[in-house]
């Protein structure tokens, strides 16, 4: 957010979409089976992305729904995660091909028009689409390195009550994280990921006022790495297997749920129904 680059770790965590195609010419209906109360206007943006790509917007319409066990407004990129599968499944539904950059960049795009990002998160699609840590330049939409990790080890993500939209951010704040960011960034890209974010998520932690309490507890429990996600609140650590139960009960304390995944090295797919 504050330098236009980026990086980020694919989780297991999840999102489905899926889109039937109608004879409804450019009418959209969306439905998000999980979170009914949020927002669909992402989910309807990014159907029309596809369309209009391949010229279709005044043949079809379409249903789309969606469900997802990632928490919405609290930095673990639901977003971009709903994007990202609506943009595959669309194009599967089409029976039509792309590379897999341009199923992403579809839904990147989609997500600048409608607000929900600032910059088109690239990095967190890329992420959810392809696995494994991958390093960007966002506001280029380029894709500068990407690294599968061997190590065994959980990923612990302390999840506060407090929801956080990106409308609400305070941009003349993030400014404020950008050469503590900057320093983060070239060390992702020397392969040094985990370094990257613990000084992103403390940057981010002080420019947004929210404190680092559940990022020193998970370190200080022995935790390799941890910081913010994103825009926050959340606070994910990379924990060795052995040190699982340790962070937990440092976290215990702390009001909120934590979730236990695992880092995802497989790409996104799509599979046709009929």
């Amino acid at each position: 957010m504050a330098t236009g680059k980026g990086a980020a770790v694919g989780v297991t965590l999840w999102t489905k979409a899926r889109v039937t195609l109608t004879a409804d010419q450019g009418l959209i209906v969306a439905r998000n089976l999980t979170h009914p109360e949020e927002s669909t206007k992402l989910v309807e943006e990014t159907v029309r992305s596809v369309f209009r790509r391949f010229g279709l917007g005044r043949r079809f319409g379409a249903i789309v729904e969606t469900e997802s066990n990632i928490p919405v407004a609290v930095g673990l990129k639901s977003s971009s995660a709903a994007s990202t599968a609506v943009s595959l499944a669309c194009v599967k539904a089409l029976r039509k091909r792309l590379t897999n950059i341009e199923v992403i960049k579809l839904g990147v795009k989609a997500s600048l028009r409608t607000g929900v990002t600032f910059t088109g998160a690239y990095d967190d699609a890329c992420a959810c689409y392809f696995g494994g840590i991958v390093v960007t330049d966002n506001l280029k939409m380029k894709l500068l390195k990407r690294f599968t990790p061997k190590d065994r080890i959980s990923v612990l993500i302390h999840v506060p009550r407090k929801k956080v939209y990106t409308r609400d951010v305070d941009r003349v704040q993030i400014k404020t994280a950008k050469p503590i960011v900057s320093v983060a960034h070239k060390e992702a890209l020397r392969g040094n990921y985990w370094n990257a974010l613990t000084l992103n998520g403390l940057a981010y932690s002080n420019a947004f006022s929210y404190g680092a309490e559940a990022t020193i507890e998970a370190l200080g429990a022995g935790a390799i790495a941890a910081g913010l996600t994103g825009k926050g609140p959340a606070v994910a650590a990379i924990v060795s297997q052995s040190k699982t139960q340790l962070v937990r009960a440092a976290w215990r304390p702390l009001k909120g749920r934590i979730l236990e995944t695992k880092l995802n090295l497989e790409q996104a797919t799509a599979r046709s129904l009929h």
